[in-house]
């Protein structure tokens, strides 16, 4: 039976100018063999992108306001693949593979609440072996701001969020196009395929490997029959008779065949864990990146709280500096007022000289009318206080 195959591929923006080329089909060289230029007049949209997927990206993150920052190598949109082999498209049907593709346009377009709006592109390609649709999407999460208040925020780490989240999706795709009477087998784990990570053009690659895989599993190493001898009538034509098979020949053939086909076996698993490798080296590289996105993060979030921190700061050293002039001022317009009416009282009464008048009052009274001198007076007294 045939598999329902999805495929994602994520894209940053130079690799989102390559797909674009290839999917609008804007080169005449193409170097896909498999595209018959002839009826690239009979691919169609489903939803048609009027401008580059760049310059649709940046209009859509306008018009929805899209949240995010976005550097110069950060993922901006993705790119899925869906497909099935040419057996099955040829056994439903122009109509029904018209259906396949609708259905799973509105497969997408549902998944994890993305929406249609977010989709820039879907293109169905019949001008190649296997008929396939491009489907072109920023990846969109749902989400709340620093304040609460809800967003969209484009953030591809979190859209795929987790390790399985590829294989959540091929059990999702799965269950909806079966659920809508496609009859279609699961696509293989990424653990045998190894094909989590691989670019979508190298599909048909990894598709051909596999099917090389097949054919090894269903070679039978058996010898073939060998007529009896007993069944074969002599014949006499010009002096020559039909002469006994030759066994030793079958057998010769048969054990180079056997070394064929576990040399073949050796390469196969060359390659098998060759795909492992790869696959892990992939992982790690792409964990590496992850982690390294999440320091970038964290590094940003630390800045940006650091520079708000030291602003506050800055702004409140200004406003104590600010006040502690003003009550310098205060306090200097008080000794002179307060020297003015020592000088009026002395004046006016016919005290005598201002100096006796301040010195009688602080010895009476025991305060001192240098507020310096009088706190400094007053933190001993209390000292002295405590040590008793």
């Amino acid at each position: 039976m045939s598999y329902a195959i999805i495929r994602n591929e994520k894209l940053t923006r130079t690799e989102a100018k390559g797909s674009y080329v290839h999917n609008e089909r804007r080169t005449k060289g193409h170097t896909n063999k498999d595209i018959d230029s002839e009826k690239t007049h009979l691919n169609y949209y489903l939803k048609k992108n009027e401008l580059s997927y760049i310059k649709e990206f940046d209009r859509l993150k306008k018009e929805n306001d899209l949240q995010g920052h976005m550097r110069s190598n950060s993922i901006i949109m993705c790119e899925m693949l869906f497909t099935s082999d040419k057996e099955f498209f040829d056994k439903i049907g122009e109509k029904e593979t018209k259906r396949y593709f609708e259905e799973s346009y509105n497969f997408i377009c549902s998944y994890k609440n993305l929406g249609e709006k977010n989709i820039i592109s879907a293109v169905i390609h019949l001008d190649e072996g296997t008929p396939h649709m491009h489907l072109i999407y920023i990846p969109v999460i749902h989400t709340k701001d620093k304040e609460g208040k809800e967003i969209d925020k484009i953030c591809c780490r979190d859209f795929w969020k987790g390790r399985d989240s590829y294989r959540q999706l091929q059990n999702a795709f799965f269950e909806y196009i079966t659920s809508k009477g496609f009859e279609l087998e699961r696509g293989l784990p990424v653990e045998e395929t190894g094909a989590k990570h691989e670019k979508i053009e190298n599909l048909k690659k990894i598709t051909n490997f596999e099917n090389t895989k097949k054919v090894l599993d269903n070679i039978k190493l058996e010898l073939p029959e060998t007529p009896n001898i007993n069944d074969i009538k002599l014949i006499k034509l010009n002096r020559e008779k039909v002469e006994k098979p030759k066994d030793k020949l079958i057998n010769e053939l048969y054990q180079e065949n056997r070394i064929l086909h576990k040399e073949l076996s050796k390469q196969v698993k060359l390659v098998d864990k060759a795909i492992k490798y790869e696959k892990e080296r992939k992982e790690i590289m792409y964990d590496n990146k992850e982690l390294h996105n999440e320091v970038d993060k964290i590094k940003s979030e630390y800045e940006e709280k650091a520079f708000d921190l030291e602003w506050k700061y800055r702004s409140k050293i200004k406003s104590l500096e600010k006040e502690n002039s003003h009550l310098n001022k205060i306090i200097d317009k008080f000794y002179e007022v307060i020297e003015k009416f020592i000088k009026w009282i002395c004046k006016k009464f016919d005290i005598g000289e201002e100096d006796n008048l301040i010195r009688d009052f602080e010895k009476e009274t025991k305060i001192n009318l240098d507020s310096e001198k009088q706190i400094k007076h007053e933190e001993r007294e209390k000292g002295w206080e405590l040590e008793r």
